[in-house]
């Protein structure tokens, strides 16, 4: 595996709110988490899972190439801006994109939050504690649009929580002043929500009633212990475009059998190879192992569905 690029530091869901003094606090943004490295004059992007996404961002390849150092590592999040705030939606159709000309002609833009610092000029900065990775982040690069340093807080998590949330943002990331970077989840990197929301691998779909065409819902699902475990299903979220679009992406994936391992009791249902990974917003869990009042926020294409289990707060 590409040392550049191994599975990065990720975030424990957590409903702690209580916090010694040594923590620091950011904001969780809604975007994609991106991995960048610069090597002999090469600057290469990849997602969490390994694909590579030059031609996707080519303006932030741009950006990476004209940073005085020539050799490093780094973490962040790509956002897509709308007004102002995070759009997930736009940056999904962004996402899709795999042409640098389509890409650069999208009118969607897209701005690279950094937070960590993996390497710099030869060295291995990982064991550094966090506080030093980015105070070294923040003075090795040069933030010029579409590049912008992660800024973070301390102080009361409880307050910033709440003040985070009345801004309309989905939380924040807690995490440990003190620690290094390790490759995986890590409970010194704590994810601190205002609403539920994970993503859910779709394994099936029902037809559309009336006047709404595509498709009428997706059935979502988790994986425990290699088994697909029936999460319920969600039919709202979802404009006219994107029923239809999905609805050819879900046609190219039909199987014969339910992909399931519980019995799923919806009339008509047709299944799906469990391939694609959806992103869920919803109020809460229900004792059954359901959604409750769940949305569809969009597309991961920067998370295998295998990987997709449900998560339990900490």
């Amino acid at each position: 595996m590409d040392e550049d690029f191994r599975t990065p530091m990720l975030a424990v869901l957590s409903d702690r709110r209580s916090f010694e003094p040594g923590w620091l606090f950011e904001r969780k943004l809604d975007g994609v988490r991106v991995l960048a490295a610069r090597r002999q004059g090469e600057v290469r992007l990849r997602s969490r899972s390994g694909q590579p996404l030059n031609r996707t961002y080519p303006e932030l390849v741009d950006a990476l190439d004209a940073q005085p150092f020539m050799d490093f590592t780094l973490d962040g999040e790509v956002v897509a801006l709308h007004r102002g705030r995070t759009d997930f939606e736009r940056l999904q159709r962004r996402m899709q994109l795999t042409s640098p000309v389509l890409a650069r002609n999208s009118g969607i833009t897209v701005v690279y939050y950094l937070f960590d610092l993996l390497r710099l000029d030869g060295h291995d900065t990982t064991a550094l504690p966090l506080r030093d990775r980015k105070s070294v982040l923040r003075k090795a690069v040069d933030f010029r649009t579409p590049l912008r340093f992660t800024p973070h807080r301390t102080g009361d998590a409880e307050r910033l929580l709440a003040e985070a949330c009345g801004r309309g943002w989905e939380g924040l990331i807690a995490k440990r002043a003190d620690a290094r970077y390790v490759h995986g989840r890590s409970p010194n990197w704590l994810k601190l929500k205002c609403g539920l929301g994970q993503e859910l691998v779709i394994g099936g779909f029902t037809e559309p009633a009336g006047s709404r065409t595509g498709f009428g819902a997706l059935l979502l699902g988790y994986y425990q212990g290699g088994r697909l475990r029936y999460a319920g299903k969600v039919g709202t979220g979802f404009d006219t475009a994107t029923l239809r679009s999905l609805r050819r992406r879900l046609d190219e994936l039909r199987c014969e059998h339910s992909p399931f391992d519980d019995p799923v009791r919806e009339r008509g249902a047709h299944w799906v190879r469990p391939e694609l990974v959806a992103e869920t917003g919803f109020t809460e869990w229900t004792r059954e192992g359901r959604l409750r009042h769940p949305r569809f926020l969009g597309l991961r294409q920067d998370k295998r569905a295998t990987e997709v289990v449900r998560e339990r707060a900490e």
